[in-house]
Order: C-alpha cells, then sequence, then structure tokens
C-alpha cells in the first residue's frame, strides 16, 4: 500500500513509477546477491565493515583513515561549451554527493562550517543522503535538515541507491526539488538552459533518460544529473552536454596516487572520478562528501565541487 504522504510525488510521476520503486525496497533493499547491476552488494554484507576497520587497524592506517574521512575539500572545476549561452557564462553549479550523513557524521560537521560561504547559482545534490541501503531514515533526514539551512537556495535533487523514496516529501519539505527523469529550465537574462534528473540506474534501475531528455530541445544546453555515472551512453546519445554523477567514492580506500582498489561502478576507469570526456558530453564524477561502509578514506579526499561554466567561441 502507498502511503498518502506520497500522493503529491504519485500525481507528478505517477503511481506505476512509486510503486515499483517501493517494491524494490520492500523485497530487495537489503539483498546480496543479483539486484540492479549488481553481482554481488559488498555494501550489504554485514561482514564488510569489520573487514575494512579490521584491516585499517592491523596496517596502522585507521587512525589516519578515520582523520580523513572527516575532511571535506571544495574542488572547483571548469566547463567550457560553444552550446552554452553568452548569458550563462560564468554560471555556477555547487556540487554536493554522496553524504551519507548518518554514517558521515565528522564530514557533516566539517561541511556545515564552511558551506554556507559559498556563492552559487544553483546547488544540486547528486544522490545518497543515507548511510545504508536499508533501514530507518530519520537520522539521515535530521542531518539533511541542518546542512539544507545553509545551503543557498535554489536546491534539486536526486535519488541514489542508498536512498529511500519515502524520504522525498522531507527533502522537498527542505527546499530541495527533486527530479525523477524530469527536467527544470533555468532562465537568465532571456536564455534558457535545462536541468535534467534520473532517479537511480544502478540498484533500482529506475532510470529513463529518454523521458527526462524529451522536453529538453536538441540545441538547448543540458545538464544531467545521474548518481551513478554508469549512464553516460544513455546520456550521450540524448544529447545531453554535461553529466553530474557521484556513486563511486573515487573508490574511497585507493592505492599512493589516488588509484583505487575498488569501484562500485561499470563504466572505464578514466570516469571514476573528476572530469571526464565520452564523444560530445562532458561528465564530472564527484568522490562524494561521505563515506560508506565505514567512515575512512586513503589517498581519496572527500569534496564538494564548484563547477563553473563558460562559453567558448
Amino acid at each position: 500500500m502507498i502511503d498518502g504522504e506520497l500522493q503529491g510525488l504519485i500525481e507528478r510521476i505517477g503511481a506505476d513509477h512509486v510503486a515499483r520503486r517501493l517494491a524494490v525496497e520492500t523485497g530487495h533493499d537489503a539483498q546480496l546477491f543479483g539486484q540492479g547491476t549488481l553481482v554481488f552488494n559488498v555494501e550489504n554484507w554485514e561482514l564488510a565493515p569489520w573487514i575494512v576497520t579490521g584491516t585499517l587497524k592491523a596496517v596502522g592506517l585507521y587512525g589516519r583513515a578515520r582523520r580523513n574521512a572527516d575532511r571535506v575539500e571544495l574542488r572547483r572545476n571548469t566547463v567550457t561549451s560553444t552550446r552554452l549561452p553568452k548569458s550563462f557564462d560564468g554560471f555556477t553549479i555547487l556540487q554536493l554527493s554522496d553524504l551519507h550523513t548518518d554514517m558521515s557524521q565528522g564530514a557533516m560537521r566539517h561541511l556545515a562550517s564552511f558551506v554556507g560561504e559559498i556563492v552559487c547559482d544553483i546547488c544540486v545534490l547528486t544522490g545518497d543522503y543515507r548511510g545504508k541501503t536499508h533501514g530507518p531514515v530519520e537520522a539521515s533526514l535530521a542531518l539533511m535538515g541542518d546542512l539544507c539551512a545553509r545551503l543557498r537556495p535554489p536546491l534539486y535533487g536526486i535519488l541514489g541507491n542508498h536512498d529511500s523514496i519515502r524520504m522525498t516529501p522531507a527533502l522537498e519539505a527542505m527546499g530541495i526539488r527533486m527530479l525523477f527523469n524530469e527536467q527544470e529550465p533555468i532562465t537568465r537574462s532571456g536564455a534558457t538552459i535545462h536541468l535534467a534528473g534520473i532517479d537511480d540506474a544502478h540498484f533500482y534501475r529506475a532510470d529513463d533518460i529518454p523521458k527526462a531528455a524529451a522536453r529538453i530541445p536538441r540545441d538547448a544546453f543540458s545538464v544531467l544529473l545521474a548518481h551513478t555515472p554508469e549512464s553516460y551512453r544513455q546520456a550521450a546519445e540524448a544529447g545531453f552536454d554535461l553529466m553530474l554523477s557521484g556513486h563511486t567514492h573515487g573508490g574511497q580506500l585507493c592505492l599512493p596516487g589516488g588509484i583505487a582498489i575498488k569501484l562500485e561502478a561499470r563504466l572505464p576507469r578514466r570516469m571514476g572520478k573528476g572530469a571526464w570526456r565520452f564523444g560530445e558530453l562532458v561528465g564530472y564524477t564527484a568522490t562524494g562528501a561521505g563515506t560508506s561502509l565505514a567512515p575512512v578514506r586513503l589517498n581519496c579526499p572527500a569534496e564538494i565541487t564548484l563547477h563553473t561554466l563558460r562559453r567558448s567561441e
């Protein structure tokens, strides 16, 4: 049975989408094998956090890894395009991804200490607000409320593979315009760009890029929010100019030089973190501000990212 609090969302995106996602949450969100694009979901393996922390302690790196996880860097990225309207030259997008707030409270405290000082035109949140893929949402929502009160509006967001669709009404009450295979036009001095967002493609397989792009003129500059960068081929085919993603954490635990030991995504490693290009599509995969499994990071700093759009001739 669908909760009455989701009725507004049902009217906007359809009962089928909501019911389908709820069915996965009810029957599969704690599943270990064979859900979505996964063969084995290590995040749902109860022993995984103990193995990670135990190994780090055994090699003497746990203290360093914990301290690293509690620091969040502000990174800057410039995106150039001949298709960008002149009036949007210098337009800024602040991206926050993979907050995992209830599992990453040290990082959230650090982030809260400076995020309100960042000047941007819009702020986007690219999913994973909860620490685990299942279970209670109240703690993560409370921490999200504290953070959103510090962010400069307007705010736009999508859900990740850790998030329940039941979180949506609370997130929208915080001022976040949640996008479910939808798009929003953004107008400036008579010109328009389009911001689209898709539902999770990794675990829930609830993404629909053609639907998100359907109302965007082919000659318009467009940005896609996609929790995982795994949808890069479909995004390029749909004509998006910029794709902002997270999900991978950049590996979170990396070898010296930032070489990821493991990336939880099916894509070329060069797309696992930072800026990349695929044909005409420009992308950015954030390493995220939070952590999964355990609050630890090695050779892979946590980040939020300020993207500046520049028109090139």
